[in-house]
């Protein structure tokens, strides 16, 4: 990392670096495809280094431009920096700082794909330790994405940088812009034979395995959530058909969106995807903040919060629907009053809005005793009193059909009764352990140093690069 910060050519060190990239776990199996990023050794070949790259991609410009306005299909003159003016910037810089910091609480912080991970960690040292390791990780798609993409613009300006709609139809088949594919064309452009299609194997099966495990999850939530609730004496042979009904009614789906999100925010993916998440999780993110460090907010207050601040983002967002977000060719109808205001400055106004409501509400209705909130929040975390669970899960009790209870002991939730009951000291001891999040003094020095660290290269490229 040290060698990376004093050198910018970092994809030339990356050349003989192996990625192992795990594609599908089917069956306790594990696919690994083995890809090598000669890629980016390649592209920065191509241009002549890091020197070369600013000079010549101010100079992409596609030669097809006809009578369109010029801030249209010239690079903008903040391209190489994260800074860019809080009100004429395609990112402003407040929103970089403030917004894209809410939906990075909301995913690192409350996402079920990271807090799983985090759970199943041996201790809070390992925990630590693998969050840290992410960070660092974080910190390459700056020089394995975005040069790579910048570097498709030089090497293809006409196809990656096309501004004619009938143009980038003809190349990517949407009108608003091809960026979407800078990064696969730089692949099947630059990368030799057996390389481009190995590596092209392994983004299909990296995304065929992601889109399974959604589809999957998504139809046991369905079968299992909703069907169950209409169908109360459905059989599991009909619980079984329904899903995968489910899942072919939701692939349509996900096909029939596809134009939506190929016109959308300009064609831009990340654009795409950071805009969708600021009109959805700013709420979250609220309820996840508030709930950890004001143990005055109650579930009323989380519950309105919530509701409320998912119908805001919803207006939002149906809205640019209705109206699509346009391009700098043939800018969007939507009104200004709502699809005026930036969507990472809409994400900080929705997070506002959501604290008010939640702590609103939570004032003016019953508190939670703190009984039931020793070491869930910020003020009682080092609390040795017993918690008192304030909603008891007493549901196993209750009178179940056949299927219910087939589900129960397949889960391994059924009740023993002859289970031989531990003594006190064991069980004590044993409950110590699930909740114990002490740390050995080496190792949580350790990954404090190594945070600490993080911070000051995280500091460094936003320095560099600002």
């Amino acid at each position: 990392i040290a060698d990376c910060i004093n050198n910018p050519y970092l994809s030339f060190y990356l050349a003989p670096m192996i990625c192992f990239i795990v594609t599908s776990l089917r069956n306790g199996r594990v696919s690994i495809s083995v890809t090598i990023s000669s890629c980016h050794t390649s592209a920065f070949n191509a241009v002549g280094g890091y020197a070369n790259l600013e000079k010549l991609y101010m100079a992409a410009i596609p030669q097809n431009t006809s009578n369109i306005r010029a801030e249209c299909y010239e690079p903008r003159k903040d391209s190489f920096h994260l800074f860019r003016d809080p009100i004429t910037g395609d990112l402003p810089w407040p929103g970089m700082v403030f917004g894209l910091t809410i939906q990075a609480t909301w995913y690192w912080c409350t996402d079920q794909v990271i807090v799983q991970r985090c759970l199943s960690g041996k201790s809070l040292s390992h925990v630590k330790a693998g969050c840290i390791l992410c960070g660092y990780l974080k910190v390459l798609p700056m020089f394995l994405m975005v040069f790579p993409g910048m570097i498709s613009r030089i090497l293809s300006p006409d196809v990656v940088a096309c501004v004619i709609p009938e143009e980038c139809m003809k190349h990517c088949g949407a009108s608003v812009g091809c960026t979407n594919i800078a990064y696969p064309k730089l692949v099947v452009d630059l990368m030799p034979n057996g390389l481009r299609g190995l590596m092209l194997s392994v983004m299909l099966a990296s995304l065929m395995s992601s889109l399974t495990s959604i589809f999957n999850s998504a139809s046991t939530l369905f079968t299992m959530d909703i069907y169950t609730k209409v169908r109360r004496h459905a059989k599991e042979r009909e619980l079984m058909i329904a899903g995968r009904v489910f899942i072919v009614v939701l692939i349509g789906i996900s096909i029939a969106w596809i134009p939506v999100v190929q016109s959308a925010q300009s064609g831009q993916l990340f654009d795409y995807i950071q805009s969708i998440t600021s009109y959805l999780t700013p709420p979250v993110a609220a309820v996840f903040i508030l709930g950890i460090f004001c143990k005055r907010v109650n579930e009323t207050g989380a519950f309105f919060g919530l509701i409320i601040g998912l119908l805001v983002g919803l207006s939002r967002m149906i809205t640019e629907f209705i109206y699509g977000t346009g391009s700098c060719v043939t800018p969007s109808n939507c009104p200004t009053i709502i699809c005026g205001v930036h969507y990472l400055y809409f994400s900080i106004i929705l997070f506002t809005v959501s604290c008010i409501l939640i702590l609103g509400i939570s004032l003016m209705t019953k508190p939670i005793d703190d009984k039931h909130l020793y070491r869930l929040c910020w003020s009682l975390r080092n609390s040795t009193e017993e918690r008192v669970d304030i909603d008891p899960d007493d549901w196993i009790e209750k009178k179940r059909n056949f299927f219910k209870k087939a589900l129960i002991c397949f889960c391994g939730l059924e009740q023993n009764k002859t289970a031989p009951k531990l003594p006190p000291e064991e069980e004590a001891e044993l409950k110590k352990q699930l909740t114990d999040t002490t740390e050995k003094p080496l190792w949580r020095n350790i990954v404090n140093a190594n945070a600490i660290i993080l911070l000051c290269v995280a500091a460094f490229f936003h320095i560099y690069f600002g």
